[in-house]
């Protein structure tokens, strides 16, 4: 089975289909027409833009170049991450990219070593492709729970506080704030993958099929993607809450704040 590639032409076409959510954002008057154009118009560019950044990594496909994009990906998905919570970033920023960068690494190289055993698990076909998948799905998962685990934390001190003077540790005592965190964070990608290849069709596969590779090859690689892809979200959300803890806590256990609005006196 061959490559199917597909044209510019082809990829313009397909871009018309955007005028029907457009439409309807429109019609029915939501006030997000101006954000979904801008926000289409800006990943089609980058998405150019970083075919032509990956080609020239391909091409020169030296390690410690590999190594540093992912670096650049991780402050990157970092900041975002916070910008996306109204917590602190002087709290949060580093312990996310710590997380961000050492979950995806230790991920990325053991599926790309024992998984898949590329003879070069640096490679850039096989490395960067592998960390920007998990750099995606941990995004998501990362700014939910964040939020829910301090917000809840935030609103219910009492109970923290209870549960401390009662002589719970500070980790029991935090318990049920990290595990609510857990719960509604995961639940969407426990729910996703029990319907994967029944209800829903991953994109990943259908891109692989539809570039030539065989089915049961697309399937092996999706199943193994979305189990990395919940390991490596869970390990970096266990990461930055630890690093994040040293911050958000003094040698007593009281909850430092953590919020903007707290900084500025609100």
């Amino acid at each position: 089975m061959g490559t199917v590639d597909l044209t510019y032409g082809g990829l313009a076409v397909g871009m018309l289909l955007m005028l029907v959510p457009f439409y309807f954002l429109w019609r029915f008057r939501t006030g997000l027409l101006a954000s979904a154009v801008l926000g289409t118009v800006r990943m089609t560019v980058q998405l150019l833009l970083i075919g032509v950044y990956l080609r020239f990594l391909f091409q020169w496909d030296k390690a410690w170049v590999n190594v540093l994009w992912m670096v650049a990906m991780a402050v990157i998905a970092s900041y975002t991450a916070v910008s996306r919570t109204a917590l602190r970033r002087s709290v949060l920023l580093l312990p996310v990219f710590v997380g961000f960068l050492s979950t995806v690494l230790l991920v990325s190289l053991y599926f790309l070593g024992f998984v898949v055993r590329a003879d070069d698990v640096f490679a850039a076909r096989f490395f960067i492709p592998v960390a920007g998948v998990l750099f995606g799905n941990m995004l998501t998962v990362n700014i939910m729970a964040v939020n829910v685990y301090y917000s809840e934390l935030h609103r219910e001190q009492a109970m923290y506080y209870y549960l401390l003077g009662n002589g719970a540790s500070r980790f029991e005592a935090t318990l049920p704030f990290l595990r609510s965190a857990v719960i509604k964070s995961f639940s969407p990608c426990i729910a996703n993958m029990a319907v994967l290849g029944i209800v829903s069709f991953p994109g990943t596969m259908i891109g692989q099929i539809l570039g030539g590779s065989m089915p049961e090859v697309a399937i092996k690689y999706q199943l193994m993607i979305s189990v990395i892809t919940v390991v490596a979200s869970m390990l970096s959300l266990v990461v930055t809450i630890s690093l994040s803890a040293r911050r958000t806590f003094d040698e007593f256990g009281r909850l430092q704040p953590v919020f903007r609005e707290e900084r500025n006196g609100k």
